[in-house]
């Protein structure tokens, strides 16, 4: 192993020990005195993968040069002080003593023994040191000439505080006055009765107490906070809860439409109406429709800066009541409109639209009584949302990983296996012809291998952008698939200028993803029909090829197939796999049911081959 490599692993390790130990999960390899790996556990394993957490390495840096800097300084200044106290060279032998008790906390590692002991034997010398000088000479008063050590009292105070060692503080302030009252015995009793000797012990003892209290300011200062755990075992505690929840929620399900569903169905109960909506903020100043109701299928006004009861409910938190219709379009004549806001604490998640063809029938008890419903159904509809947000999260993550672990990893290694077939081919000798065409057979395969890996990595990373719309993600990977594999594609697209949930188009998306890589892959197909049809809460996306279809009809029993079946159900479609004639299959989920014929606007129709 080179020093340099040594060197990256020690500062892994110290990253990890950090982390480790900042979750209280050290492992058994671990030499807490040192701080650093057993000699038969050079690193541990994964190591490399923990962030860098620098707040304890560079705080010892910090504070190691102010103790080395203020044990010398002070040691010079008392040794001053002294020769002016006292007049006596002889007293400096009491300075050179204390200069070999600091020698520890030069050369031992901060938390050893050693250096603790040392901060103990300079307390010590220095009461020792203060009675003898003390009583040295003649003249000056005892106090006076005590004064000259008594400084250097701090400095190990000033130590242990710094090291957040608060017992230690007040062991090493104990010690002190014993020595002080040790030290004037041994060097004269009546150096105890002298008032400006105890005064000045007195006031050093206080001196050292307010410069550890003073010194833990000091620390927070030099060290930047560490970072605790405290959000992390929040964020695991919430989790945690969450998952027992979801269990006992009566059908085991956090699903924003079935509560939207549900809480239309109990203002059905409370007030008669011809057309009902649930909306929720989906970014971007707009909404989207949970769920709705009615006759006809309504295309409701979504956005928020409009002029109308919608925006002004949510801006207001409030219900508000309208003679006109929320709708973008309307047949004409008399209706009441009632929007009211979905608050959740103190944060609008959603709203609530009621509509009649008739006039003044919102009266304020049936405000007063769909506010009562819609109460307790705002708090379980944040929840679904929450829900959804924290799935969606965890879920776009684990695909990133997959995509960066796919790339760094086995693709590269699958490039650099192809090169080495090459360099194989270039060095066959002559009349070799049937090794040849088993490497040149098993460089294609490398090759198609390498090409499914891409279109693998442009899967996982596809998303649904916020401005682009469900139907250009789709449209981006069937050209992508199609230009790959030489189909021609050809698209049909209907969408609402209105969205869907996020989770929702990006299930959709992974379904038609799905079916798209099936035809490509199984089908042996040479044209593709895509169609997206979205005008929410309905969608239909349906993918049909013309190639050769399932054997007898029987699409069961495909690990692909019941993915999407299972992203169906997640979000409360339906998936149909139908054969299509005259040959090859189609591929249709469906979401909500079917809109009246001119409720979808701002459509696009368009056939594009590739």
């Amino acid at each position: 192993m080179t020093a340099a490599t040594r060197a990256r692993g020690a500062a892994t390790w110290i990253d990890w020990v950090e982390v480790s130990a900042m979750h209280g999960r050290l492992p058994a390899g671990y030499d807490k005195a040192r701080h650093r790996p057993v000699a038969d556990e050079p690193f541990p394993a994964g190591a490399a993968t923990i962030r860098h957490v620098p707040a304890l390495a560079s705080g010892s840096t910090r504070i190691r040069p102010l103790e080395a800097a203020s044990r010398v300084i002070m040691l010079a200044l008392v040794a001053v002080l002294t020769l002016i106290a006292t007049g006596d060279p002889r007293q400096l032998g009491w300075i050179a003593l204390l200069a070999v008790t600091a020698v520890p906390a030069f050369v031992a590692r901060e938390d050893s023994a050693l250096a603790t002991a040392g901060r103990f034997a300079e307390v010590i010398v220095t009461g020792l040191a203060a009675g003898s000088i003390a009583n040295a000479t003649e003249g000056a008063t005892a106090g006076f000439r005590a004064e000259a050590i008594l400084p250097y009292l701090a400095v190990p105070l000033l130590t242990a505080a710094l090291r957040r060692k608060p017992t230690e503080g007040a062991a090493l302030l104990g010690v002190a006055a014993v020595a002080l009252v040790a030290g004037g015995a041994l060097a004269d009793l009546r150096v105890l009765t002298d008032r400006g000797y105890l005064a000045a012990g007195g006031q050093w003892l206080v001196m050292g107490a307010i410069v550890t209290f003073a010194a833990e300011a000091m620390r927070e200062f030099l060290l930047p906070a560490e970072p605790t755990p405290q959000p992390y075992a929040e964020a695991t505690r919430l989790l945690t809860q969450l998952r027992s929840v979801a269990r006992s929620l009566p059908g085991a399900t956090l699903d924003p439409g079935g509560i939207s569903e549900h809480l239309l169905e109990e203002l059905r109960a409370v007030t008669p109406g011809d057309r009902a909506a649930v909306l929720s903020a989906s970014g971007g100043g707009r909404l989207v429709v949970l769920a709705q109701t009615g006759a006809e299928r309504v295309d409701w006004e979504t956005t928020l800066d409009a002029d109308s009861a919608i925006a002004d409910a949510w801006a207001t938190q409030q219900p508000h009541v309208a003679s006109r219709s929320q709708a973008r379009t309307h047949r004409g004549g008399e209706v009441s409109s009632l929007v009211v806001p979905l608050v959740a604490g103190v944060r609008t998640i959603g709203l609530v639209i009621l509509e009649t063809d008739a006039g003044g029938a919102y009266p304020p008890a049936v405000v007063q009584s769909v506010t009562e419903v819609t109460g307790p159904a705002a708090l379980r509809l944040e929840a679904a949302l929450l829900f959804d947000d924290v799935r969606s999260l965890a879920t776009n993550e684990e695909r990133q990983r997959l995509a960066r672990e796919i790339h760094d990893g086995v693709a590269q290694e699958l490039v650099m296996v192809g090169y080495g077939i090459d360099n194989a081919q270039a060095t066959l000798p002559e009349g070799a012809e049937e090794t040849a065409e088993e490497l040149r057979t098993l460089r294609g395969e490398v090759t198609r291998v390498i090409t499914e890996l891409r279109l693998s990595l442009f899967e996982l990373r596809s998303e649904v952008d916020r401005n682009g719309g469900l139907a250009a993600a789709i449209a981006e990977y069937a050209r992508t698939l199609g230009t790959s594999a030489g189909l021609r594609v050809h698209f049909t697209f209907d969408e609402s200028t209105a969205r869907l949930p996020a989770a929702t188009e990006a299930e959709l998306l992974r379904i038609a993803q799905e079916a798209i890589t099936n035809a490509r892959k199984h089908a042996g197909a040479s044209n593709l029909w895509v169609t997206c049809t979205v005008d929410p809460p309905y969608a239909q996306i349906e993918v049909s090829d013309d190639g050769k279809g399932f054997a007898d009809n029987r699409p069961d029993g495909r690990y692909g197939l019941t993915i999407m079946a299972e992203r169906a159900e997640r979000i409360r479609g339906r998936l149909r796999i139908t054969p299509r004639h005259p040959s090859g299959t189609t591929v249709a989920v469906v979401l909500g049911t079917p809109p009246r014929r001119d409720s979808v606007r701002d459509s696009v129709s368009a056939p594009e081959g590739e």
